[in-house]
């Protein structure tokens, strides 16, 4: 069999776990044989276990079997978190989809993320070296470039772009983005990240890939209306959003976090449809910032 299809079908297994989060070898059966994958050929076990096997060894995710014989995947929450595994997931399913689909590639329209292969992998190598990278940088409005040599520390994608966290040998963190790199080498000088340090952790106070400690950590109160108080429930803004209350066609949300250029340039993006509630010092902001459009 191909490398190809026997990868599909690894995914296809996968993702069926975790949409039914719990199902039977034969209700799994039943879903392959409806599928193209199958080629006509029933999932027997010796290949679902072969299957699992394969999962556990690519994705670094186990499929195990309850006291019911009903399959599940062992720490669901990496699939319904912003984890490696959930992207890659979700990535190459929508790709299976849409490659299956080869008569409708016209009427699939889809948003274009720079891949930034080759730069991607220096940094991935550095990073499981754990040694120095030498970037050269050209800032937004500036006609210069400026070098460091830095630890790089994370990586995150934010709005169909790739960003580069670094950090200094004597202190301090500057975010990097891809696209702005002119050029990028591995030094031979080994680092030590800091064992405290947890990516998720660090960016648990911003809303995306602007950080400023300097900031203070704000309660901030939206109140959506129309539509928009559905969309923000399917798509929260923040891990800390809650909503508090609900009345004539609008909803409050809670937030919790360090309000950033960004985060001020999203809720600007919302136009009417987004409030500000509280506190008055981010609502006198929005409304200068609006003013400031007017004119």
């Amino acid at each position: 069999m191909k490398a190809s299809l026997l990868f599909k079908q690894y995914v296809w297994l996968l993702d069926t776990i975790r949409r039914s989060r719990r199902i039977s070898l034969a209700e799994l059966n039943e879903r392959w044989q409806r599928t193209d994958l199958s080629e006509g050929a029933p999932l027997s076990r010796t290949t679902f276990n072969r299957h699992r096997a394969a999962v556990e060894e690519i994705f670094g995710i186990t499929i195990s079997c309850d006291a019911d014989n009903r399959y599940y995947i062992v720490d669901g929450d990496l699939l319904h978190s912003d984890t490696v595994q959930q992207w890659m997931l979700s990535t190459i399913t929508v790709s299976n989809i849409v490659g299956e689909a080869r008569g409708l590639h016209d009427r699939i329209l889809l948003e274009s993320i720079p891949t930034e292969g080759e730069l991607l992998r220096q940094v991935v190598d550095a990073m499981q070296r754990s040694v120095c990278i030498k970037v050269t940088y050209r800032r937004y409005g500036y006609n210069y470039d400026s070098s460091w040599t830095i630890e790089p520390y994370c990586i995150k994608l934010f709005r169909r772009r790739w960003y580069l966290l670094c950090h200094f040998s004597d202190g301090g963190f500057i975010m990097l983005s891809f696209d702005r790199i002119t050029s990028l080498e591995l030094t031979d000088d080994v680092f030590e990240i800091d064992p405290s340090f947890d990516a998720e952790s660090f960016f648990s106070e911003y809303f995306g890939v602007m950080t400023d400690e300097r900031i203070p950590l704000t309660r901030i109160v939206i109140r959506a209306y129309g539509n928009e108080r559905y969309a923000l429930r399917d798509l929260p803004l923040h891990p800390s959003q809650q909503e508090i209350e609900e009345g004539d066609n609008y909803v409050d949300f809670e937030l919790r976090l360090r309000p950033t250029t960004d985060f001020l340039a999203h809720i600007l993006s919302r136009g009417r449809w987004v409030k500000i509630q509280s506190p008055d010092c981010i609502l006198q902001k929005i409304t200068e910032l609006h003013q400031e459009a007017i004119k």
